[in-house]
């Protein structure tokens, strides 16, 4: 029964939680001690959180699961994992992670408590609603970064913030447009109201924007307050890599089961995923 239920936690998900270490890496708090546990205990209380949220996901779509060739076989689906036990771990597990949520920042906590109430409403309603299916996951990966911010007393940049956003959108209309072409709407019934080219055209333009945007931020006046001569324009060239691949990669395998467990999978974009941390930490500690 454990092993149900911290399979339907998703542990292989909560690689999405790492977007609350943002704020540290851009505010140059990596070498900072407190700001390092203080960010791995936001990072613990979001994976515990999204955690619930999934299965909350397994109990209100049990029935669809189990008429999914592939989903039948999740422990709520498949009967490993009894739904009340379920439900009664989340009525404790999410108080207690907005009980600690607000002894490390009250403000940290509101983000997590936002979050939280976002991907409910996900669940139960945003999920079937063109469009705003994705900016809810978007706006999921945001307030991520927000309470990375938060919880170590930065001021959140609103540069970081824009860039999160665009980045979640291309990324969650790349899922859609993967899925599209994959099964149309037979996986997820908000397909039916996408078309492939609609689809195809707000990837490609977000793609452009998030290049643009990141581009912009690395030559802004926050930038050279913040970082001094330090030359991130220099760490332009691996997220447009990155972009590139990524469409590559939802464009030329549609048996994939995913494009985001794809790149996961994929050397090249990994790879290059690596050498821009590295370079990136480069500029930001010690290229000035």
């Amino acid at each position: 029964m454990f092993l149900g239920l911290l399979k339907t936690l998703r542990p292989k998900q909560w690689i999405k939680n790492a977007f609350v270490g943002v704020p540290l890496v851009f505010g140059q708090k990596l070498l900072d001690l407190d700001a390092l546990w203080r960010v791995a205990a936001a990072f613990a209380l979001f994976c515990l959180v999204s955690g619930c949220v999934y299965v909350i996901n397994d109990i209100v779509d049990v029935e669809k699961d189990r008429a999914h060739p592939k989903k039948k076989s999740r422990p709520i689906a498949s009967g490993k994992l009894p739904p009340s036990i379920a439900r009664n771990f989340t009525i404790v597990a999410v108080p207690f992670a907005l009980g600690a949520a607000f002894m490390l920042a009250p403000l940290y906590a509101a983000t997590l408590g936002g979050y939280f109430g976002l991907n409910i409403a996900y669940c139960f309603w945003t999920k079937k609603v063109p469009y705003l299916d994705v900016l809810s996951i978007a706006t999921g990966f945001v307030l991520r970064v927000l309470a990375g911010a938060l919880v170590i007393g930065l001021p959140p940049s609103p540069w970081l913030l824009g860039c999160t956003a665009l980045l979640a959108m291309f990324l969650g209309f790349g899922k859609r447009a993967h899925e599209f072409a994959q099964s149309g709407a037979k996986t997820r019934s908000v397909l039916e109201h996408y078309s492939g080219d609609a689809l195809r055209w707000v990837l490609h333009t977000l793609a452009l924007l998030t290049a643009v945007v990141y581009g912009l931020y690395t030559q802004s006046a926050h930038v050279a307050a913040t970082f001094g001569d330090a030359p991130l324009i220099y760490t332009l060239p691996f997220p447009i890599i990155g972009i590139l691949r990524f469409i590559h990669l939802v464009t030329s395998r549609p048996d994939a089961e995913s494009p985001t467990e794809e790149m996961l999978r994929d050397w090249l974009f990994m790879g290059n995923f690596v050498v821009w941390l590295v370079v990136t930490g480069l500029v930001l500690y010690w290229g000035q």
